[in-house]
């Protein structure tokens, strides 16, 4: 493991180990009790505990979030949901609540990380929670590299910063637009993402925009430019959001990071051009580096123009490799012909041309058309379990 922890997100068992094969650290996952992110937040206690066994069996670790700010309806079962959580050896939860904090340090030996919910902006406040027994704080989403160094230099605890994902337009996530419109509570797991809607901007009886097409979304976060800075700095994880995302983008955002993080370390980065030509191929939104370089200007938000770009160069899933034949769960439409590019914790890349495709039965087809089917590929290439296809552009 580096000298500081690169933390992903995972929401289902596939993409917990999807994350640790691809290089991270940790990993952070929701129960489907107390988790923000309530429709990304599939992992049973038995669950959890599949994912901890493999975590800890490579050296690396899971923290599961307890979020939510309850209300009285979800504090039912709360002493023994966290007494199952320690049981298990989760390595440690991540509350908002302060209430949720004290009963696990009074019933359990969970280590408790303060999440961003608590807008922790300034040392005094960092070393409040701090004194209170939390061993690591996410600091909120609002402050700037300068701002960073500062709270680091008299932190009482260990930093932890969201490097990458999606940025909530509202003041650290505490948002009341899903509730109030669709009685989703963003801060109980149910947010709505209504700032994405399209909108009809008015002033007065003016019309701004053009039809239904303003927003008040943010750009999502990238911070390539910026992670050598925070390992100087001293932040102790730098977190990746993302857990409704696929296995195709965690495997590539993890496995970028992953080697800028390597290579900052020893003295060998890259032209940054390098490593955001690799995350290109994941990302489907617009990005901009939030607030790390100060305020965040108009060019950073998005008012009038939706920035998801469809990527489905991600065409497989290998499942192993056996007589000439790659085993593979197919994702996206190719055929034979087609040139495949192999994405895989090594960086070196591997591309092969398809030379035919079968069914699971043996039959020779034409193309690779129906998602989720297991198929074989012909080829000389061998790959390894986990190891992604995608297409090459041509």
């Amino acid at each position: 493991m580096s000298t500081v922890e690169l933390l992903a997100p995972a929401g289902d068992l596939e993409k917990l180990k999807v994350a640790l094969y691809y290089g991270a650290d940790a990993v952070y996952i929701g129960g489907t009790k107390f988790s923000l992110r309530a429709r990304a937040s599939k992992f049973t206690i038995d669950m959890i505990e599949q994912g901890v066994l493999f975590a800890h069996q490579l050296g690396k670790k899971v923290y599961v979030t307890t979020n939510i700010i309850p209300h009285n309806e979800d504090m039912g079962e709360l002493i023994e949901y966290l007494q199952a959580l320690d049981k298990i050896g989760v390595d440690a939860i991540i509350c908002s609540s302060p209430y949720i904090m004290e009963t696990a340090f009074t019933h359990t030996s969970l280590e408790v990380h303060l999440s961003t919910q608590q807008s922790v902006l300034n040392s005094v406040f960092l070393n409040y929670w701090a004194d209170l027994g939390v061993s690591r704080i996410v600091l909120g989403r609002e402050a700037s590299l300068d701002q960073i160094r500062q709270i680091q230099h008299k932190s009482k605890a260990e930093l932890e910063v969201f490097i990458h994902g999606g940025m909530c337009v509202s003041y650290s996530g505490k948002c009341t637009l899903s509730n109030t419109m669709t009685s989703r509570d963003a801060n109980r797991g149910g947010c709505a993402h209504s700032c994405r809607w399209n909108y009809l901007l008015r002033h007065k009886d003016t019309v701004l925009s053009n039809g239904y097409d303003f927003q008040m979304a943010s750009k999502d976060l990238q911070t390539i430019r910026q992670i050598p800075e925070l390992i100087d700095i001293g932040i102790a994880s730098l977190k990746i959001e993302g857990r409704m995302k696929s296995i195709h983008y965690i495997a590539v955002v993890v496995s970028t990071y992953r080697e800028l993080i390597n290579d900052s370390l020893c003295n060998q980065r890259k032209p940054y051009e390098y490593y955001e030509n690799k995350m290109a191929k994941a990302e489907n939104r617009e990005t901009s580096s939030g607030f790390l370089l100060g305020k965040p200007s108009v060019n950073q938000q998005l008012y009038n123009a939706r920035s998801e770009f469809p990527n489905k160069e991600f065409v497989g899933l290998v499942e192993g490799y056996a007589d000439g034949f790659l085993l593979v769960e197919q994702r996206n439409h190719f055929v034979a012909g087609d040139w495949i590019e192999v994405l895989s914790p090594n960086p070196n890349t591997q591309i092969f041309q398809v030379e035919a495709i079968y069914d699971s039965a043996g039959n020779l087809l034409d193309a690779a058309r129906h998602p989720m089917q297991k198929i074989k590929i012909k080829t000389s290439v061998q790959c390894q379990p986990y190891d992604l296809l995608r297409k090459v552009s041509s």
